[in-house]
């Protein structure tokens, strides 16, 4: 997220996070990357220290899943995948800790730069990597993110009131325009879901883009490995896709499964945000931008 959270107290939040992982740690700075989480980087006496990361918790996501997708990261990463940035384990052992409404993580800091374009070549390589190695015990399983009501459910939320909010009715009045290709986006996916059990199911990262790719001094490496589940390959293998290499070898229908999973699951997201009060901050500027792009995109 690109601004802080709102109502967040910010002399907790150090306390937890020396607590918690390193008692040298003397302050952090919010770090304006990503989308959906919150980010500060921790500065030791000299230098940062510590990438943190607030994840959101909810109907989506519990503590449970999330917990077990880190704990599944590192060990993937003790097994061999050295492109895992994996969270530490805090003071308790787990991985997370929860703090407010949500969950704390850390990683060790490392300077590089990720987004532009998709290096295909290593992505290819990373994910074959990751798809042969057995998944570690206790990974989350991927699960339908959509329910087969997602389009009646829809048209009662577009009955009541949004916001208050600049966005409001602006988002609003732009998801009722597309609500019967919200019931045929729906009605699609559903029927591919079946396709789907019939599969080999592997370890996947869910959104190995190049946003979470960290070209680093030591190489390149996946970061955000909150949605790591045991799902078909083709979770993984979509961006491949869309970056036009022909020679994945992928289900048709899973990848088109996926993608409607994708946008359906983000204009519900962002139904959810502009259908309560939000500012119009840049990150509401943003999300309004991305809400836009899903429901006009090919």
């Amino acid at each position: 997220m690109r601004e802080p959270p709102l109502h967040l107290d910010h002399d907790d939040l150090l306390t937890v996070v020396r607590r918690e992982w390193d008692t040298d740690v003397t302050r952090l700075e919010h770090a304006p990357v990503g989308f959906g989480a919150h980010h500060w980087t921790a500065y030791g006496p000299n230098e940062p220290v510590l990438f943190v990361t607030l994840d959101r918790l909810g109907r989506q996501r519990s503590a449970n899943d999330l917990e077990a997708a880190y704990a599944g990261a590192a060990a993937l990463r003790l097994a061999g995948l050295e492109f895992v940035v994996a969270p530490l384990p805090s003071a308790s052992g787990s991985p997370i800790v929860r703090f407010g409404s949500g969950a704390l993580s850390c990683t060790v800091w490392e300077h590089g730069q990720s987004g532009g374009p998709l290096d295909v070549a290593w992505t290819m390589q990373a994910l074959g990597r990751l798809h042969a190695l057995p998944s570690p015990d206790g990974v989350p399983i991927w699960q339908p993110r959509v329910p087969r009501t997602f389009a009646a459910d829809m048209e009662l939320r577009l009955q009541r009131p949004w916001g208050p909010g600049p966005y409001a009715d602006l988002a609003r009045n732009a998801v009722r325009e597309r609500l019967a290709d919200l019931a045929g986006w729906t009605a699609r996916y559903h029927e591919l879901v079946a396709h789907a059990h019939g599969r080999t199911w592997v370890a996947t990262h869910g959104e190995p883009h190049s946003d979470n790719q960290l070209l680093t001094a030591r190489g390149r490496n996946l970061v955000d490995w909150e949605s790591l589940k045991l799902a078909p390959r083709e979770r993984d293998l979509r961006v491949l896709v869309d970056a036009g290499e022909a020679t994945v070898e992928a289900d048709p229908e899973i990848i088109e499964m996926f993608d409607l999973e994708w946008r359906l699951d983000e204009i519900d997201q962002y139904v959810g945000w502009f259908a309560a009060e939000h500012p119009g901050s840049n990150d509401d500027r943003i999300a309004f931008g991305d809400l836009l792009d899903e429901l006009s995109r090919d």
